[in-house]
């Protein structure tokens, strides 16, 4: 059963079509009178009977319409639609001298009597090729506005599918870091029981508010700046624990980017790299800056670290999944308007730089995306 605001909004609907189709056919008649006027002592009658030709098409354009509508779905074919539109223009020839006798006898322009008279119809005949034209045209614009319809539900759902593809693709590649940093984390766990149980166990309770953490943001491809950093915090006290003081973290994020959105999980695989490819390798440990600002309408995401920095042969080719899914996840999300760059600091050290579209958490867009 419909709702009651459905009903309401097809009579909206409606009663603006009717008003629409009164103004224009109440212009097209005052178009065509309008050169009649002057020196006309009988102006006012001239101005009513040019409405009661208009509007009798315009009460017959529905029907038209419609006509033309099952026409389109029982005849194939232009040829035979254009022949069956002759056949059938003439008999609203017929039905269009019938409705302007009965709107002219309604207007006082004519007696009833006349809508009895055959001359009603004969005169319809003589301007024949005159009602054809006015039939065609009307013909003409349905399929126009049909086809335009067409081509816009088309693309509507073209549309859809696009935007239906590009989320299942962003929440595939979300789903390939899920298990990719619980795997790393579990391994770091592992390497740590035989070692020291009661930090293990440590571990494995940030590990659960890890996952937690992971879960709520479950389906969001972008969260606030604060709810990535929580999760990386989560993330980083595993690591503390892990290597202690040799592990040094410093977090800025300037005042103009705290109310920031930005994709989901896209800290922790640059973090997570930057410690087991660059901090991890050495026995003194080193230190990770991560840095979030903002700058003409753009957000820099920017991990640091002064680790062993990439090999001389190093290439985007021999990324690891963390980096290369966010790579990829980055580009869904902002399409041609993102990046991210890996390099290798002089004074030793990677860093990597991701450059987005500033989007604030209040739903203000400072960028185009």
């Amino acid at each position: 059963m419909d709702s009651p605001l459905k009903y309401i909004t097809a009579k909206r609907v409606t009663a603006r079509a009717l008003l629409l189709g009164f103004i224009f056919w109440t212009v097209l008649g005052l178009i065509f009178v309008l050169p009649r006027l002057p020196g006309n002592a009988h102006w006012l009658g001239s101005i009513l009977a040019a409405f009661a030709e208009w509007w009798s098409w315009g009460l017959l354009t529905p029907v038209i319409v419609g006509f033309d509508r099952r026409l389109l779905i029982a005849i194939t074919g232009t040829p035979r639609r254009i022949v069956a539109h002759l056949l059938f223009g003439v008999l609203f020839t017929c039905a269009y001298a019938y409705v302007l006798g009965l709107l002219s006898a309604l207007m006082r322009l004519a007696p009833w009597s006349d809508l009895l008279k055959p001359s009603t119809f004969t005169g319809a005949f003589q301007g024949l090729f005159w009602s054809l034209l006015v039939y065609f045209l009307i013909v003409g614009i349905a399929e126009l506005y049909q086809f335009q319809q067409s081509y816009l539900s088309a693309a509507l759902q073209m549309e859809r599918l696009e935007r239906s593809f590009t989320e299942a693709r962003l929440n595939a590649l979300r789903m390939q870091l899920d298990p990719h940093f619980l795997f790393n984390a579990l391994n770091t766990i592992s390497s740590q029981i035989t070692q020291d149980a009661k930090l293990a166990r440590r571990m494995i309770e940030h590990l659960g508010d890890l996952l937690r953490a992971s879960l709520q943001s479950e389906g969001k491809q972008e969260i606030p700046i604060s709810d990535e950093l929580a999760f990386l915090d989560h993330y980083l006290a595993i690591q503390k624990i892990r290597f202690g003081e040799k592990l040094q973290i410093h977090i800025r994020i300037e005042p103009d980017a705290q109310s920031a959105i930005v994709p989901s999980l896209v800290l922790q695989p640059l973090v997570e790299n930057a410690i087991r490819h660059g901090i991890g390798k050495r026995s003194r440990g080193g230190a990770i800056t991560v840095s979030v600002r903002t700058q003409n309408s753009r957000l820099e995401l920017k991990v640091v670290d002064d680790g062993i920095g990439l090999p001389g042969d190093w290439s985007p080719a021999h990324e690891g999944v963390g980096l290369s899914v966010t790579r990829e996840r980055i580009a869904a999300l902002h399409p041609g308007n993102s990046k991210l760059d890996i390099s290798g600091r002089l004074e030793g050290g990677t860093e990597v730089r991701i450059d987005l579209p500033f989007r604030s958490n209040g739903g203000r867009d400072d960028g185009t995306s």
